[in-house]
């Protein structure tokens, strides 16, 4: 990937949103809600230590599928792919394999 975030910034590529109901419906654009999930793409060194000036690493590596908050990270395009910039506090859990 082009884009290298900073600190303990992850890159994200959000899942699609749910096209249908689990009975089948079809949810309309308007209707859909924002996915909390996606595939990390890209993952900062980590955040430097007040106290000791030492890089703590990020808990997350590239590959993984994280859940991250509803509302959080900054939304833009990279390449012609909507990706979402994350704080490594808005990462609320791992899946995992």
């Amino acid at each position: 990937m082009k884009l290298q975030p900073l600190e303990d910034r992850i890159v994200v590529r959000p899942n699609e949103a749910e096209e249908r109901t689990v009975s089948g419906l079809v949810i309309p654009d308007t209707a859909k809600e924002k996915p909390q999930q996606g595939t990390v793409l890209a993952v900062g060194p980590g955040k430097r230590s007040e106290q000791t000036s030492q890089v703590i690493p990020v808990d997350v590596n590239e590959g993984d599928t994280v859940v991250y908050s509803k509302y959080g990270g900054t939304e833009i395009t990279v390449d012609g792919e909507d990706v979402l910039i994350l704080s490594s506090r808005d990462v609320l859990a791992i899946f995992n394999k």
